[in-house]
């Protein structure tokens, strides 16, 4: 189980390489490139793509890294499949699970789906957007299944249940909150407003400037999901003024989570007189800490990819440790 939250952590770091890198195109069609298992590497294989796709030509590099994210993400597939299989063969003995693993195997073919809608739509942002909170999500529930599955002991004493409590609720709303800027970081993403804004404070050279919320948040555009794209969203269709009001967004978002998630972590290193606890809240402040210093870096230093990608790492780890705080505060029977 452990394995499969590598892996899972491993297709959404990936992922995020392909996108930050302007790969998310590198092969136009699906689950092949260019109508191959692999990139077409031979001078007749590479005539062939030129011919049938002669809008999109081949580029190796960027086909490649396309075709890895698919073949990692097929094996994530494989494992999660393994081991629903696994939990059904053992159902009914003691306390193995079976709602969750059979979830996640729903949840890779919806996955599966929305990769090949992100092709064939020209990486339109809501799918891509879809495509990268199903990712985190899945990660989120092996890694609960992970927990579920390694620990059967009780994590408070009868003393400690009134802070357990307490506390719970906002664990919840840490979550919540968490959810929700993750989502705002994966519009900003999808749609390339991440550098709109190249000051801090300030974005433009202005505390708030002009903003289109009806333009900026706009779900779905001119096609339906069946008929071919009008529009290639690679590089952005938005508006300056849309990008900017994505960008102010994810900011705010930022400052509310930071704060939640940071009054939490100070919470549980301050009063709480467990141990796992304590352990949870520190690695809660410093992911929390290291994701606002990298936030901040990709502003300052133009979106570097290697600290964009990093970016979008931290933000799945602290989906880990908040999810592990909601589950340690879970009262068990």
């Amino acid at each position: 189980m452990l394995f499969a939250v590598i892996l899972a952590f491993a297709v959404i770091t990936l992922g995020a390489y392909v996108r930050l890198s302007d790969a998310g195109l590198g092969c136009p069609d699906w689950p092949g490139c260019y109508g191959q298992v692999i990139v077409p590497q031979s001078p007749a294989d590479i005539a062939k793509a030129k011919a049938v796709y002669p809008e999109r030509p081949l580029e190796s590099s960027k086909a490649w890294k396309e075709m890895a994210h698919r073949y990692l993400a097929a094996s994530l597939g494989l494992v999660i499949l393994w081991i629903a299989l696994q939990s059904w063969r053992c159902r009914g003995q003691g306390r193995q699970q079976l709602f969750l693993p059979l979830s996640l195997v729903a949840m890779v073919i919806l996955q599966g789906l929305l990769g090949m809608w992100t092709v064939t739509l020209l990486l339109k942002p809501t799918v891509v957007t879809l495509h990268l909170l199903m990712g985190m999500a899945t990660l989120a529930l092996v890694w609960l299944a992970y927990l579920r599955q390694r620990d059967t002991q009780q994590l408070f004493s009868r003393s400690s249940g009134w802070r357990r409590e307490r506390l719970r609720p906002w664990a919840l709303l840490g979550l919540l909150v968490l959810a929700v800027q993750i989502a705002l970081g994966g519009w900003t993403s999808t749609n390339y407003a991440a550098l709109h804004c190249p000051d801090l404070p300030l974005c433009q050279g202005s505390w708030w400037p002009p903003t289109d919320y009806e333009a900026a948040f706009r779900l779905w555009r001119e096609d339906a999901l069946l008929e071919p794209p009008a529009l290639n969203y690679e590089g952005g269709a938005l508006s300056n003024q849309a990008a900017v009001t994505v960008h102010m967004t994810h900011r705010l978002g930022a400052l509310v989570t930071l704060m939640v998630l940071g009054l939490l972590s100070l919470w549980l290193l301050r009063r709480s007189v467990d141990g796992e606890l304590r352990t949870s809240g520190a690695w809660l402040l410093l992911l929390l800490v290291t994701q606002v210093a990298l936030g901040i870096s990709n502003v300052l230093l133009h979106l570097p990819t290697v600290l964009a990608v990093a970016h979008n790492g931290c933000a799945a780890l602290l989906l880990l440790i908040v999810v592990k705080l909601n589950y340690q505060l879970t009262t068990r029977r």
